[in-house]
This record gives structure tokens, C-alpha cells and sequence, in this order.
């Protein structure tokens, strides 16, 4: 018999969780009520109180709340009561979710519950970061007022997205400088074919750089940084809170500077979806629990 899945709350990526789960799983959904359609082979309820039946398992959102009392859910009129969820929840049942608060986990230990973040998983992290480099190229392409081929790119940061980004801008044949604080990242981006320089030595390639894209995730683009940039230069910051750029010194200068947050669910839902019904189905597999 087939174990039953609830998706409760989350935007587009979660239309296509709810359906890439249905081919092994009994699925329920709640929380898509306005804008958003599911497949025909997903049971969508109205309300917690509608399902009839108790779920194996919980799929949050990504976040999966953003008051830490109710589910996140852009795409319906009702909330959702993270308590409301416990007791549709089987014994030795799991509840997954992205970015899960202490509190929040709290709150299903304390009932014995499991819970798993798939957002901490590092073929989540990596996969992701193909949909928020395409994005972020994608932006630099429609502000630039040339060619992304023959620019000079400036790349603060070696991490996941920083490598996905080098390997997408080589073949747009522009110059790249990776910027990065440990030595060992500064070596394997010269092997990259790129340059390199160290993060506290940055003012000659940000002076020469047509475009800027940020990966760290602390506010090293300050006002002494941003005013070395070029008035025709545009800054891309990818970086998660409190990101790097001191964003009001940059309005200020006229500096063309954009924080694109959250990038995979914006450019590439489906994609994402999937991501996340790859990842579940990964910790499921750790578990020995997968249906095939």
C-alpha cells in the first residue's frame, strides 16, 4: 500500500513537489487555494481538519514559516497552524522543511516527531545553485547595456554558486576575478582559468569590473568599495542575510545594485520542485523508508 504525503503551504515549487511525488506516494496538498493549480492526481484540500486520513509524512515550505506560529502559504486566503499539523501526522511519522527555526523543530520534538531540513543537504545547496547562477546571469544580461561576452567579471566569494558561476561565464568568453579569503580557494581558481585575488585586495578589479556578483553573505561592499565602482558597472548580490552590500550607499552613489534573493523558486520553479522531490526522496532512501 502506498504511504500518504501532505504538502502543506509553499509557492509554484511545491505544485511540482506535489506532483513529482505522486507516482510512489498517496498526495495531499493544502495551502494552494488562489493562483496556483495542481496536478489532477493530487487530493487538494481545503483546510487541516479535511483530511481524513494521517499522513506518513509533511513536506513544509522554503521557509517554512515566516512568523514561526503558522505555515507559509503566498498562494492561499487561510493560514495554517503549525500545531494543526501534528496530529494529522502518523506515529514515527517525518516532517520535512526548509530552514527550519529551532523553534519550530522544537515544537515537533517535543511530540516525538522527526524532522528533517532539506535545505541543509548538500545536493540541495548544489543543485540550487545551477538555478541561482542561470538566474543571476540571466539579470546581468538584461541590465548590461552590452554583451556579457569580452566583459570583465568580478566574483566575491569561491562557495557553490561562485564555482556554477565560473563554469557558466567561460562560455560566455568573459574575463573573470575570483575574490576569495582562503588561499586554497585562490589556487583552484587559477586552475579555473580565472584570476585571482585575495578578498582584502580587491579596490584594481572592482574599479575594472563591468559586472559584480556577490556570494558572501556579510557586507564587504561598502561605502569606501562601492565608490571604486564604475557608474556603468551593475552589482548582483546572491549572497543569503544580511548579504554584502551596504545597499543605501549604493542608491546614493547611483550605483546599479540588486539583491536577488530566493533566485531558484523565482526563475526556475519547476526546477526547484524537483530539487526538492529529489532531496526528500534522498533522505528517505538514508532512512530506508523509499517507495519505489
Amino acid at each position: 500500500m502506498k504511504k500518504t504525503v501532505l504538502i502543506a503551504g509553499g509557492d509554484l515549487r511545491f505544485a511540482t513537489l506535489a506532483d513529482k511525488l505522486t507516482d510512489s506516494y498517496i498526495v495531499y496538498a493544502v495551502g494552494f487555494d488562489r493562483n496556483i493549480t495542481t496536478s489532477d492526481r493530487v487530493r487538494t484540500i481545503d483546510r487541516i481538519a479535511d483530511m481524513n486520513v494521517r499522513a506518513d509524512y509533511i513536506i513544509l515550505p522554503l521557509p517554512v514559516s515566516a512568523d514561526g506560529i503558522t505555515v507559509n502559504t503566498p498562494y492561499s486566503g487561510k493560514n495554517i497552524p503549525l500545531e494543526s499539523l501534528i496530529p494529522v501526522l502518523k506515529e514515527n511519522g517525518v516532517v520535512f522543511g526548509g530552514m527550519i527555526s529551532d523553534d519550530i523543530k522544537k515544537l515537533f520534538e517535543e511530540k516525538d516527531i522527526t524532522v528533517a531540513d532539506y535545505a541543509v543537504r548538500e545536493e540541495f545547496a548544489v543543485l540550487n545553485a545551477v538555478a541561482t547562477a542561470e538566474g543571476a546571469i540571466q539579470f546581468a544580461m538584461e541590465e548590461l547595456a552590452t554583451t556579457l561576452s569580452g566583459r570583465k567579471v568580478l566574483i566575491l566569494g569561491a562557495g557553490r554558486i561562485a564555482k556554477v558561476l565560473i563554469d557558466m561565464l567561460k562560455g560566455f568568453h568573459t574575463e573573470i576575478t575570483v575574490a576569495a579569503r582562503k588561499y586554497s580557494d585562490l589556487a583552484w581558481a587559477k586552475v579555473y582559468g580565472c584570476n585571482a585575488v585575495h578578498i582584502g585586495s580587491t579596490d584594481d578589479a572592482l574599479k575594472n569590473s563591468d559586472v559584480i556578483f556577490n556570494t558572501v553573505p556579510a557586507v564587504i561592499l561598502d561605502e569606501r568599495k562601492l565608490k571604486l565602482i564604475g557608474e556603468n558597472s551593475i552589482v548582483i548580490d546572491l549572497a543569503s542575510k544580511p548579504g554584502g552590500v551596504d545597499f543605501d550607499t549604493a542608491g546614493n552613489l547611483g550605483i546599479k545594485a540588486i539583491w536577488l534573493l530566493s533566485l531558484p523558486g523565482k526563475v526556475a520553479p519547476v526546477t526547484s520542485g524537483e530539487i526538492i522531490a529529489e532531496t526528500v526522496k534522498n533522505i528517505l532512501s538514508e532512512r530506508g523508508e523509499l517507495d519505489d
